[in-house]
């Protein structure tokens, strides 16, 4: 059967003002909503500038509550448009900082957040330095217009919490990243094609864009299929809304067509958690 949403990825160069960030959010989403789009996601840490390129324990202070503006402003957005939003922050919760993404509804309530699992400490990416890994599980939304999962950036290249996703009942896995330097681009394409066909779902990838002090931010966000197949080619390096249109129906044709859930063999996979 069936079932056609609209999906849409903001790409935007950031800035170093958090107010500023939050404000050409807003007039995004604005203009995806006007465009049907039922949800909205945003890339990775989109309300601040890539401060994670260098250790600066100073910046520590750019973490915000779940209650903080951020949330709060995207919150009442979300319900004035009826869209789901998708939107990853710095969250500081009782004295721990996390790369988080919040699932808020189509009617402004939260649905849930996700806290990046995997973080890297690589130069240019000292994630290390200023998130505590995530401690939330991989669990999946259920939202009005469809079962959402979250990977921020890293998770998409491990495959085990996708394929949690995808037993949870995901429809979409939405990945926000801040990657740069186009020669990974072909990368990423590569493992999300994997994660989306090996799972039967769809992957919505969307990234930063512009230039900063360190790092030029690529955008080329897109959509991959449940059949691991390009939605729509990849977008180019500019801000603005990529829209993308899907079919959640084409789900269940994948995993008819490919079996990979159905014939797992999870009783032999005990050496996956065993190895450090």
């Amino acid at each position: 059967m069936k079932k056609a949403l609209k999906l849409a990825g903001i790409q935007m160069t950031c800035a170093p003002e958090t107010g500023k960030n939050l404000a050409k959010a807003a007039s995004l989403i604005e203009i995806a909503a006007g465009e049907g789009a039922g949800l909205v996601a945003m890339p990775q840490l989109f309300s601040t500038q890539w401060f994670p390129a260098t250790i600066d324990k100073a910046r520590f202070s750019l973490a915000e509550t779940g209650d903080g503006p951020t949330v709060t402003a995207l919150r009442e957005l979300a319900a004035r448009l009826g869209v789901v939003v998708v939107a990853p922050i710095y969250e500081e919760d009782r004295g721990t900082r996390f790369n988080t993404a919040f699932v808020i509804d189509a009617d402004g309530t939260i649905a849930g957040k996700y806290r990046k699992m995997h973080v890297p400490a690589l130069p240019l990416w000292e994630e290390k330095t200023y998130f505590s890994p995530g401690d939330l599980g991989f669990q999946v939304f259920k939202t009005r217009v469809a079962n959402i999962g979250v990977q921020i950036c890293w998770d998409v290249f491990f495959p085990e919490g996708a394929r949690i996703l995808a037993l949870g009942g995901a429809e979409i896995i939405v990945a926000p990243t801040a990657s740069a330097f186009m020669h990974s681009a072909a990368r990423w394409e590569r493992a999300i094609a994997a994660s989306a066909q090996s799972n039967g779902l769809f992957i919505l990838r969307v990234n930063r864009t512009g230039a900063e002090a360190h790092q030029e931010f690529y955008g080329r966000s897109f959509c991959m299929g449940p059949d691991g197949e390009l939605v729509s080619p990849p977008s180019g390096g500019q801000d603005g809304v990529v829209l993308v249109d899907i079919d959640l129906g084409a789900i269940a044709d994948a995993r008819c067509d490919w079996t990979f859930l159905k014939d797992r063999r999870p009783e032999e996979y005990t050496e996956i958690t065993q190895k450090k």
